[in-house]
């Protein structure tokens, strides 16, 4: 591709602030980490649904703390703050909720082919050649006007083959472009928040009832975890089994060896070969 284009924020605001679902939204050029500045926003007392896009990651982040950087106008890096009010358990849900989003965005917007990896990957591809094309990374904040949770989804969507890190969990890295897709970058960002803030709505219309909105039963037609040999990593005493599930409170349920199943709410997911 060319010089990548640059988002405009003022377009960005009258769709998704002004005409929106959004309290505030800003661009900015380049950060260390958008979900750490949402975090000292939210303790600032920063509105329900505020957004904050980034063209360039110094300090990005992951799972495990996995750091990761991206060429300034390549990728899309965005945060989401949040309020919302549902039990605290159900908290867990807001990662996968926001995969649901992002593949159902993906697929809609591009014809790329997408799945998700338990818990927080956006694979694309298919087949046997999955790879890993987005991450998304949910923090809890406990700001002193109550919890907050900061969800940060962070998209490989310009970069050619040679530009992309090295993949995670087994798996390569991938990007949009990639995958052969033409992205309007802003008009995808637009359309992914746009699609969060539905099944957001969704999910706390009925309190965070994953079973009631339907939306256990998207995000399991979404995730390629669910029937694959699988090994969690918990940094010792690893999981080996076969992935039937994905739970209400979002937990993965993994049938291990002698066929004692045993549901799992962390650990780093690899996809296995099957035997």
């Amino acid at each position: 591709m060319g010089e990548p284009v640059m988002l405009d924020g003022g377009r960005l605001r009258a769709r998704l602030v002004d005409a929106g679902p959004y309290a505030a939204l800003d661009v900015v050029t380049v950060t260390g980490s958008t979900n750490t500045d949402l975090a000292k926003a939210a303790h600032e007392g920063a509105a329900d649904r505020t957004v904050l896009i980034a063209e360039e990651q110094q300090q990005g982040r992951g799972r495990m703390q996995r750091q990761w950087i991206s060429p300034r106008g390549y990728g899309l890096h965005v945060s989401v703050l949040l309020r919302p009010e549902v039990p605290v358990t159900s908290m867990a849900w807001l990662p996968l909720i926001a995969g649901v989003a992002l593949a159902e965005t993906v697929e809609r917007t591009t014809g790329v082919r997408a799945a998700l990896k338990w818990p927080n990957d956006l694979l694309l591809g298919g087949g046997d050649q999955w790879h890993k094309g987005a991450g998304i990374l949910a923090e809890a904040i406990a700001a002193p006007d109550g919890m907050a949770v900061v969800l940060g989804m962070g998209v490989n969507v310009h970069h050619s083959r040679e530009e992309l890190p090295a993949g995670a969990g087994g798996l390569p890295a991938t990007s949009l472009a990639a995958e052969g897709a033409d992205v309007d970058r802003e008009d995808f960002a637009a359309g992914l928040l746009e699609a969060f803030a539905a099944v957001d709505d969704e999910w706390r219309a009925r309190s965070g009832d994953v079973v009631s909105t339907g939306l256990l039963d998207r995000y399991q037609r979404w995730c390629a975890t669910i029937g694959k040999r699988v090994r969690v990593e918990f940094g010792r005493d690893d999981l080996l089994g076969t992935a039937e599930s994905v739970d209400r409170e979002g937990r993965l349920v993994v049938r291990g060896p002698g066929g004692v199943s045993k549901a799992v709410s962390a650990g780093d997911v690899v996809h296995l070969r099957p035997a």
